[in-house]
């Protein structure tokens, strides 16, 4: 059950105090899950493709932006919440929903998506950037994902779509979304567990994100859609800044 909405100003004094605790680090190309120790008890992450990914955390599981025949969940428990960052056909698809969804499914979008969802508007829960809310026992943070590159801008307009922060017993998980290097993203503290894509022209180079995990540090990073982008010079790039963790997003 989704309750309790406040506003909450994404500043990097309220993002801190995490504590992390992995099971392990993986460098090369790793098969699902990647699992991650919290106080609480694990957060296992399960890659799908491109953006799609399934993360099991203590007492739910949560389906991030999945598209795709329905049967690449069909080995993974049914969602008890959908996050859905914006309304682009990579991350948001309702043949999909219809497919993972169960009648007790929860949904947490942005506006945009939200005027899609159709018959599941009525247990879905709007955030605009800047909100938090809570799910079950977890707080989630609305963080901003935008472009800010002049010829990029129509892809992704400032204040319209969401990356997430969740909570997950002191453990912080960043999903950025579509979203370039922005001053939110350089300015967070204290992320364990950070998703970031790197996919011209859509999102940012792997320059860029690279140089976005020097400033804001966490602990672990998934690079996540980012089609034919070299992983392997990105994690050259990075050092270490942080540990890459490469999933099997492509197959």
């Amino acid at each position: 059950m989704i309750m309790d909405r406040r506003k909450f100003l994404a500043t990097s004094a309220a993002l801190s105090g995490a504590t992390f605790l992995p099971f392990g680090a993986f460098a090369e190309a790793h098969s699902s899950p990647f699992s991650f120790d919290t106080d609480g008890g694990p957060i296992q992450v399960h890659p799908i493709n491109h953006a799609s990914f399934v993360m099991e955390v203590p007492g739910m599981v949560i389906y991030v932006d999945p598209v795709g025949e329905p049967s690449l969940y069909a080995d993974k428990p049914a969602p008890d919440l959908i996050l859905i960052t914006h309304h682009h056909g990579d991350h948001f698809e309702m043949a999909t929903l219809r497919g993972v969804a169960t009648a007790k499914t929860a949904f947490i979008t942005n506006q945009v998506v939200y005027d899609g969802l159709e018959e599941f508007q009525t247990r879905a829960e709007v955030m605009d950037n800047g909100d938090v809310t809570l799910a079950g026992e977890y707080d989630i943070f609305a963080i901003p994902a935008y472009n800010m590159t002049e010829d990029r801008l129509e892809y992704h307009p400032e204040g319209r779509d969401n990356g997430y922060i969740l909570d997950i017993f002191g453990t912080r998980v960043y999903i950025a979304g579509d979203t370039e290097d922005t001053p939110e993203m350089r300015a967070l503290q204290d992320i364990d567990i950070a998703f970031l894509p790197m996919n011209l022209p859509y999102t940012m180079d792997i320059d860029a994100a690279a140089d976005a995990v020097m400033a804001f540090s966490p602990t672990y990073v998934f690079p996540y859609h980012y089609g034919e982008s070299d992983i392997d010079a990105f994690t050259a790039m990075v050092g270490d800044h942080a540990n890459v963790l490469r999933g099997n997003w492509y197959g």
